[in-house]
C-alpha cells in the first residue's frame, strides 16, 4: 500500500507513497456506531450565539428562539410515557398528546445543520444521553444492532437529532417510523432537518399508499419549523473549480502527508464492497483525497453511495483534489431531475467546497 519510490518526474517531498482508499476495508464495531453519534467535527464549535440570522428573514430569528427554549426544556429528569413537562408551551397530560419534536424545514444554506448541532450542544445532558446522526447513519445503526437493541440503546437518551431526513425506500420508512414511535413512547425528544416538510417527504419517488400512510404517521411526531432564506434554486450552485491534470493530482498526493490517491472509477467500484455505515471509518486518518479520471457516475446506486462518501468527507473537512471532469458534471440530467435530486445537489455543493479547500495542495 505504500512505497519509498517517488512518482516519476516529481520532487521526492514525501518518503512514502499515498494511501489508497480502495485498499482499505474498515470494520466498525457496533458500539463505535453509537459512541460516534455526535455532531461531526465541522460542527464541534457551533452554538446558537454563533448562528447569524439574516435580518431579512424573521423565521431564522424565530428558529433560534424556539430551539433555545426547546433545549432548556430538556433539562431535569428523563421523560417517560407519562411525562409531565411542557412541550412547546403545552402541558402534557397522562401521555404526551402533541408533537414530541421539532422539524427544521428549509433550503440549502440557511443553517439547518448548524442549528441542529447547536440544539445538541445546548441540551443539558451528558453526551451519552443525546445522539446526533444522519438519517442514513440511523438506519445503519438499526442494521448493526437490530431493531430491539436500537430501541433499548436510544430509549434512555434525552434527545435524538436526525440530520438530512430523507426517505429513499418504503422499507426505511416503515423502519424509522416504528423506531421513532417507540422512542417517543419512551420519552425521547426528537429533532430533525430536511429540505421537505414531513408530510411531503417521498413526493415524486413512490406512489404506494402504504408508503404515504407511513409518511403521515412520521409527520405527526414533529412540529414543523420553517426556516426561510435564499436556497440553491435561487442563488445557483457555485461553479466548481476547474480540475487539475493527472500529473498535478499525483504530485500533490505524494507531497501531502496523509493523502490518499485513487482512480475515481476504481473507487466507485470499491464503495460497492464497503457498507455505507463504514464510509466514515474509511476516511479515518485521511488528510486529503486525491482522485484521477473523475467521470460521470454510471448509475443511481453508485450515485447514492457517492453521496454518502461526500457527506462523510464534508463532515470531516477533508479536501478533495481531482483530475477529469469538474464535480458539477458528476450526475446526469436525468438524475438531477429525479427523486433524489436534492441529495445530488448537496453532494455537488459539498464536493465543490472541498475542491476549493484543496487548492493549496497544488504547487504554484
Amino acid at each position: 500500500m505504500s512505497s519509498s519510490t517517488a512518482v516519476p518526474g516529481s520532487s521526492p517531498i514525501a518518503e512514502t507513497a499515498p494511501l489508497s482508499l480502495c485498499a482499505l476495508e474498515p470494520h466498525v464495531p457496533a458500539d463505535r456506531l453509537v459512541a460516534e453519534m455526535v455532531p461531526p467535527p465541522r460542527f464541534d464549535s457551533v452554538r446558537f450565539d454563533t448562528y447569524v440570522p439574516d435580518p431579512r428573514q424573521p423565521s431564522q430569528i424565530e428558529a433560534v428562539k424556539v430551539l433555545a427554549d426547546f433545549a432548556a426544556g430538556l433539562g431535569g429528569a428523563h421523560a417517560s410515557g407519562a411525562g409531565k413537562r411542557k412541550w412547546f408551551g403545552k402541558k402534557a397530560s397522562a401521555a404526551p398528546s402533541g408533537p414530541r419534536g421539532v422539524y427544521l424545514d428549509g433550503g440549502y444554506g440557511v443553517g439547518k445543520t448548524h442549528l441542529l448541532a447547536s440544539l445538541w450542544h445546548a441540551t443539558p445532558a451528558a453526551p451519552s444521553l443525546k445522539a446526533f446522526g444522519t438519517f442514513v447513519e440511523l438506519t445503519n445503526l438499526v442494521g448493526a444492532l437490530g431493531f430491539q437493541q436500537t430501541v433499548r440503546t436510544l430509549s434512555g437518551h434525552r434527545l435524538l437529532c436526525i440530520d438530512e431526513f430523507e426517505l429513499d425506500d418504503p422499507g426505511d420508512t416503515v423502519l424509522v417510523s416504528s423506531l421513532l414511535s417507540r422512542l417517543v413512547e419512551a420519552g425521547v425528544a426528537l429533532a430533525a432537518t430536511s429540505n421537505t416538510l414531513p408530510g411531503k417527504l417521498g413526493e415524486g419517488r413512490f406512489a404506494a399508499a402504504d408508503f404515504l400512510r407511513e409518511i403521515q404517521g412520521l409527520s405527526a411526531h414533529f412540529r414543523p419549523l420553517r426556516i426561510d432564506g435564499e436556497d440553491y434554486r435561487h442563488r445557483g450552485l457555485p461553479d466548481a473549480p476547474p480540475p487539475y491534470s493527472e500529473e498535478q493530482v499525483t504530485k500533490a498526493a505524494y507531497a501531502t502527508e496523509g493523502a490518499s490517491l485513487d482512480d475515481f472509477p476504481a473507487l466507485l467500484d470499491h464503495l460497492a464492497r464497503v457498507h455505507p455505515s463504514r464510509y466514515g471509518a474509511l476516511t479515518d486518518g485521511i488528510r486529503a483525497v486525491c482522485l484521477t479520471e473523475v467521470q460521470p457516475v454510471p448509475d443511481q446506486s453508485t450515485a447514492l453511495r457517492l453521496v454518502v462518501l461526500a457527506d462523510r468527507l464534508y463532515d470531516r473537512e477533508v479536501p478533495v483534489l481531482a483530475s477529469g471532469l469538474p464535480f458539477d458534471r458528476l450526475f446526469s440530467e436525468e438524475m438531477l431531475n429525479g427523486g433524489y435530486r436534492k441529495k445530488y445537489f448537496r453532494a455537488i455543493s459539498r464536493l465543490t467546497a472541498l475542491a476549493r479547500d484543496a487548492k493549496g495542495l497544488v504547487a504554484q
